[in-house]
């Protein structure tokens, strides 16, 4: 046994990094508590795609947890990087509501995700993404992250229900109502588990869910599972369909799901860096191109299973959060989802109001690195903050990256300093101008 410990300690090089398997596996059960909605969101959403049926929610749900499972294993053993990978939330809805509808079919629609995971796989290899990764200015990247850290913590209030939609005519947000039973839940487990973070209790954001599911079930905001269906993935796993895919009127949605896969998970990987302390003094990530790697073979087998674009999440800062550092801690994720497989309606036990205030608050953890930009520099400062501002308002990480980088590019022409961006700033820039336009 202490041969086999000496082991793992050896491949993900848990002593270099001053974790433990004990808190690796403590940080996996927060990321996946908080990941775990995935389960049950992504199969309602794909349901809805052309040619989808209701019946086939449990096989969607079964292709969703094994696809998480399998690449998640896949970046924790490859990468050994703490950050889980599940069906990507907005990615799941273009596939559902516009890329099936437009493409004829879900099947269709599956097989343009695997093209894209290929195309992005080759992106990588050519070196493209990560030289990209490497051109972004520190205080941009500072302020993906902190961005990424706004927009958990607004996802984390719209699902306590503490910010809702606002009525027509009226501003776009407003205040939810605490006659809801989840928002009551929300609020108290937000209250209870702001406390234990502020105490610094080990496993707090654990704990807090866990507390919190407590108070859901009091206020009949959850309950048991009244079956427990067997597991089958049959009539989606797949069924992707690579050939039906490849038409000419379908490579601007293409385009599209390229652009989105590939500069989410650049904003995320470099977030939940600087939130571990993973990157070196320039403030690089080491090994960003096996993460980019596999993150991009994750899509194509996210649409090969029929589980939509694999990608990485932003929800592993609650792992991070709670002392994670390395891939041991995204196999776990993985191990997890494998066994959500069988024990979904379990997982199910936990509503998005128990797990919306470790969301808020990994909010918290993360806007923390705005503080590192600096703001006497306008020409850099202004577009990080635009890009800190309009990740969490657009909903979307993609978007505010590209705002951000137009904004840096245009105001360092303007200021005839045409030489300071990397050319792949340019580059990049006016792909994301491309994208804003067509899509």
């Amino acid at each position: 046994m202490a041969s086999g410990a000496g082991a793992i300690d050896r491949f993900f090089h848990l002593s270099a990094r001053r974790t433990t398997v004990g808190r690796e596996l403590r940080g996996a059960v927060a990321t996946f508590l908080t990941m775990a909605y995935i389960l049950f969101v992504n199969p309602d959403i794909l349901t809805q795609a052309k040619g989808a049926t209701p019946e086939m929610f449990g096989a969607f749900l079964v292709s969703t947890a094994l696809a998480a499972g399998v690449c998640c294993i896949l970046m924790g053993a490859v990468a050994n990087f703490p950050i889980a990978l599940a069906s990507g939330m907005g990615l799941n809805a273009i596939v559902a509501y516009q890329v099936s509808t437009a493409a004829g079919s879900w099947q269709a629609a599956m097989g343009l995700i695997v093209l894209d995971g290929l195309l992005t796989t080759l992106l990588v290899l050519t070196g493209l993404r990560e030289a990209v990764m490497h051109a972004i200015p520190r205080d941009l990247r500072l302020a993906i992250g902190a961005g990424i850290g706004l927009f958990i913590a607004f996802i984390g209030l719209v699902n306590a229900k503490l910010v809702i939609a606002g009525a027509a005519g009226a501003p776009p947000v407003a205040a939810g109502h605490l006659a809801d039973p989840a928002t009551r839940t929300a609020l108290i487990g937000l209250l209870a588990t702001a406390f234990l973070v502020a105490r610094r209790v080990n496993g707090a954001l654990i704990l807090g869910i866990l507390l919190t599911t407590g108070v859901a079930f009091l206020f009949g905001a959850t309950r048991w599972p009244a079956t427990f269906p067997l597991p089958s993935f049959t009539g989606v796993a797949f069924q992707a369909d690579v050939r039906a895919a490849l038409r000419w009127d379908l490579m601007p949605l293409l385009f599209a799901v390229v652009m989105v896969d590939f500069f989410d998970t650049i904003g995320t990987a470099s977030a939940v860096a600087e939130s571990a302390g993973l990157v070196d003094e320039r403030g690089r990530v080491p090994g960003v191109r096996r993460i980019l790697a596999v993150d991009s073979l994750s899509a194509a087998i996210g649409g090969a299973l029929g589980a939509s674009s694999v990608t990485s999440y932003i929800e592993s800062a609650a792992g991070v959060a709670e002392g994670a550092r390395t891939g041991l801690h995204t196999v776990f994720v993985g191990l997890l989802f494998l066994l959500a497989i069988f024990l979904a309606p379990v997982a199910g036990v936990v509503p998005a109001a128990a797990t919306a205030p470790a969301l808020i608050l990994v909010g918290f953890l993360m806007i923390a690195q705005i503080v590192k930009v600096n703001f006497d520099d306008y020409e850099t400062a202004i577009p990080a903050f635009l890009t800190l501002l309009t990740i969490p308002l657009t909903y979307s990480i993609a978007h505010g990256i590209g705002y951000g980088f137009i904004a840096y590019v245009v105001i360092k022409l303007l200021a005839r300093k045409p030489r300071e961006p990397h050319p792949l700033m340019y580059l990049a820039s006016a792909a994301f101008l491309a994208y804003f336009i067509w899509s």
